[in-house]
């Protein structure tokens, strides 16, 4: 059987904990973390925390680890993790002189001359929200 895992918060952490659990600019998975540390503060025990949250009994682990080995930097994803964009700034430039001739062009006729002249293989469902996302150019374009 693990080891029983404790966190004693102060009373300025659990605060700013409760702030990390009800912002709305925070994470889903950091409000989790945040809210595991409270409930192990207040003597719930792993596999009751795990029940409550709906997750694994070695996820309330990982974030009690995680507090313990950073604290309260130790409850956010560290930098640099999913796929990198492969869009560079030039792409962009690109993309906003076809635009910006009197010729209109659909999402796919874009993503082709991506492919044909940029070497980046988007299709036409990636090119569609990446336009909307920037400045507004696919509503502009061909609202």
């Amino acid at each position: 059987m693990p080891a029983a895992l404790k966190v004693t918060l102060t009373k300025d952490e659990d605060k700013t904990l409760k702030e990390l659990e009800r912002s709305n600019q925070v994470p889903r998975r950091t409000k989790q973390r945040a809210t595991v540390l409270r409930l192990d503060n207040r003597g719930w025990t792993v596999k009751a925390i795990a029940s409550y949250l709906e997750c694994a009994a070695s996820t309330v682990r990982e974030a009690i680890d995680r507090w313990e080995d950073r604290g309260i930097a130790g409850l956010w994803e560290a930098r640099g993790r999913g796929r990198k964009p492969s869009w560079k700034n030039e792409d962009w430039q690109a993309l906003e002189k076809w635009l910006s001739t009197e010729r209109s062009y659909s999402a796919r006729q874009l993503s082709q001359l991506l492919a044909t002249k940029r070497q980046i293989k988007l299709g036409a469902e990636q090119v569609r929200p990446i336009l909307l996302k920037k400045n507004g150019f696919f509503s502009k374009h061909y609202a």
